[in-house]
């Protein structure tokens, strides 16, 4: 079962994260956070060591899209020389 926990936001935006999260979650002060808006729900992501290892690597290809970038950028600059050559 999820913990619930509560807390309520000051006239400046602020809210206070009860301390029993902060020390499951590792974060201390400084720690950036990340708000993700998802539907109706905000979800709060702490930027740790740890969320940064789960990320890594989510973005590497096998280089396959970007060869397909190049050749398209490729064959617009040669439509673009034949359509307006330089004189």
């Amino acid at each position: 079962m999820d913990l619930v926990n509560k807390s309520r936001v000051t006239i400046k935006g602020r809210i206070t994260m009860p301390a029993q999260l902060r020390r499951k979650l590792g974060i201390e002060p400084g720690t950036k956070v990340c708000f993700i808006e998802r539907g109706d729900e905000i979800i709060f992501q702490p930027v740790t060591k740890k969320y940064i290892r789960s990320v890594c690597g989510m973005l590497k290809s096998d280089g396959a899209v970007t060869e397909e970038l190049v050749r398209e950028r490729k064959r617009d600059e040669d439509l673009a020389k034949h359509e307006n050559p330089r004189i």
